[in-house]
């Protein structure tokens, strides 16, 4: 069904699927979801293709029985060390010489974003987005939209982000040869945003933390562009790895104590309590109290997690911010991470991305670790305002053939959007 939108979600510890169907002008309504614990893959990179397909192939086909529909390709997202981003300005002239200003047309807001984005990047690498950040009218009036406005010469600011193409190839095909098409591929941070930032949010200077098992991603929002995008090379494994080695059990063992008993503020844990380790290798069981997993283990690895997004921050968003730190990724649901990241980054603006109310039966989508899932559905139909334009779309997609490194299908509606 061409009214229907594929959110895929290929994380470290978990693969997630949502299916958004359209019913009516910008609006969908989420049908189904599924989640899937992560197979060939590691912090973000596919590592072993078969099982990789295998799981991904598993998780959509278990999203279409929960939403009665069959689907034939998706939207995914990107994230990690894979990403990296700058930001770029270029400059047209407007009027010819010794003539007066005339009108911006579209043709000239084209052209600008072609100088802005005509810089060198590896050959190792591919742009994913080209996002206007602000248009500059004849170096003094700056404005969102320069359409119809008299000028001599525009300038454009933007914010440019690239992808691994071994990366964006490696995923291209795993999902292809897993039988689905691949209609997009988008930055995971920046399709959490469609699903948890509002436009005040956008507009005053917000930040989103995703808190990944392999990585901690981060994008910073401000006047409704992106200003920043980072990626720390740590996350949630980090944490079980280091209850498995102090308490030296297995990693599997270490998540689960870490899922069932984990807090990393102390006023959140409600009381403390026993913790039953078991035994390895023929040792008996132990019991440790909770406060010694939570506040001398968990507590001080996230604490160093948050330390180093926040210094990230900071050298590289040289702005003032005045909206909501947002943690999205699984280890948002973590009890504590919103007090500890208050602490860290000393305000009390922090909250947690869940994404809005969108329909259906099932609302497991709800939750801080579905955000990218369900902002690539919102991404995707961004420019697309019905189920006639989605077909169109998905229509043209086909016609032009998919391309081997997955290019991106959201160009035009990130244009739009900002």
């Amino acid at each position: 069904m061409n009214n229907i939108i594929v959110g895929l979600d290929l994380g470290t510890s978990f693969v997630r699927a949502v299916i958004g169907e359209v019913i009516g002008e910008g609006k969908v309504e989420i049908v189904g979801t599924a989640q899937k614990p992560s197979a060939g893959l590691r912090n973000g990179v596919i590592v072993n293709r078969e099982s990789a397909m295998e799981c991904i192939k598993s998780c959509i086909e278990e999203a279409e029985v929960n939403a009665g529909n069959e689907v034939y390709s998706c939207v995914t997202a990107i994230g990690g060390l894979q990403i990296d981003s700058m930001n770029s300005t270029g400059l047209v002239a407007i009027a010819s010489h010794g003539k007066g200003a005339r009108e911006i047309n579209k043709n000239d807001v084209e052209r600008v974003l072609d100088a802005a984005n005509a810089v060198n990047i590896p050959y190792d690498r591919k742009m994913l987005h080209v996002i206007p950040q602000n248009y500059i009218i004849d170096g003094t009036a700056s404005c969102k939209n320069p359409l119809g406005n008299l000028a001599v010469r525009l300038e454009a600011e933007v914010h440019i982000i690239t992808a691994s193409k071994t990366a964006v190839a490696n995923m291209t095909q795993c999902i292809e040869h897993s039988g689905y098409g691949l209609d997009g591929v988008m930055l995971k941070t920046l399709a959490a945003m469609h699903a948890v930032m509002g436009e005040d949010e956008r507009e005053l200077g917000s930040i989103i933390i995703d808190l990944g098992g392999g990585t901690t991603d981060v994008i910073v929002i401000n006047k409704d562009a992106p200003i920043c995008t980072v990626s720390v090379p740590v996350g949630g494994n980090l944490v079980t790895n280091d209850i498995a080695i102090v308490k030296g059990i297995s990693p599997a063992t270490a998540e689960k104590i870490k899922i069932e008993h984990g807090c990393c503020w102390a006023d959140a844990m409600g009381g403390d309590g026993e913790v039953i380790i078991p035994g390895a290798g023929g040792r008996p069981p132990e019991v440790c109290s909770r406060s010694e997993i939570c506040l001398g283990i968990i507590e001080p690895r996230m604490r160093e997690i948050f330390s180093m997004v926040r210094d990230e921050i900071i050298n590289k968003a040289n702005t003032t911010l005045s909206g909501n730190i947002i943690l999205t990724g699984g280890g948002a649901l973590m009890s504590g991470a919103v007090q500890l990241a208050e602490d860290v980054f000393g305000t009390s603006a922090v909250r947690l991305g869940i994404p809005g109310d969108l329909g259906g039966i099932q609302e497991k989508y709800r939750r801080p670790d579905f955000a990218t899932a369900v902002g690539l559905v919102l991404g995707y139909l961004g420019d697309a305002v019905n189920s006639d334009d989605v077909s169109r779309k998905k229509e043209k997609k086909r016609k032009e053939g998919r391309s081997s490194d997955g290019e991106s299908a959201f160009s035009k509606f990130l244009k739009k959007f900002f």
